[in-house]
């Protein structure tokens, strides 16, 4: 593994990003390497025309090299950041029990004032956040009224709690595959 700092941070940056990300920065190297190669037939025919035209090439391909590597940096740093803010901003939703985008937002960048210029991605995480814990919530009440729906019907098949079951509790229409999971996992058949 290298020694020098900046080279294993980008390392890990580069392990980690998306593989069009990966692809984009392979690119420029043989491109690189192309021109290099041909810098070097241009010295040995002792062409300045051409020496010269290769060698600006070679400068951009090194600029080319710099952004992408520069973008790859930037890339990891904002998805690190969205990691952590959606981190924090759960832990403080769930220890402040409030449900209000606005005030979460308030307190959230009161507790923590060094996230004050990034009020939108606060806003969004916290949209994100509350929309999870809102359908993790509704699946919780499924299972334990399913549950409690199996256990008074226990004659019926799946197809027959599954309808049954939607024609009593009709806030759950959306959810006919998920109910059909649930009971079949709670009856213990296994699907597909």
């Amino acid at each position: 593994m290298p020694r020098c700092g900046r080279i294993r941070s980008f390392l890990r940056e580069y392990r980690e990003s998306p593989r069009l990300e990966k692809l984009s920065f392979i690119a420029p190297f043989i491109i690189l390497l192309i021109e290099i190669i041909l810098l070097a037939h241009a010295i040995n025919l002792r062409e300045a025309y051409v020496i010269l035209l290769t060698s600006i090439l070679v400068a951009v391909s090194i600029v080319e090299i710099m952004l992408v590597t520069l973008e790859i940096h930037k890339e990891y740093q904002r998805r690190n950041f969205d990691k952590i803010l959606a981190i924090k901003v759960d832990d403080f939703i769930i220890e402040s029990k409030e449900k209000n985008v606005k005030k979460i937002v308030e307190g959230f960048i009161t507790r923590y004032p060094e996230y004050e210029n990034n009020r939108d991605e606060i806003y969004h995480t916290t949209c994100q956040i509350l929309e999870t814990h809102k359908e993790e919530e509704l699946e919780r009440k499924l299972i334990e009224d399913l549950n409690k729906f199996i256990n008074r019907n226990k004659k019926m098949n799946v197809d027959q709690i599954v309808k049954t079951f939607i024609n009593k509790n009709q806030k759950y229409k959306n959810y006919r595959a998920k109910i059909y999971e649930i009971t079949c996992r709670l009856k213990g058949i296994k699907i597909g």
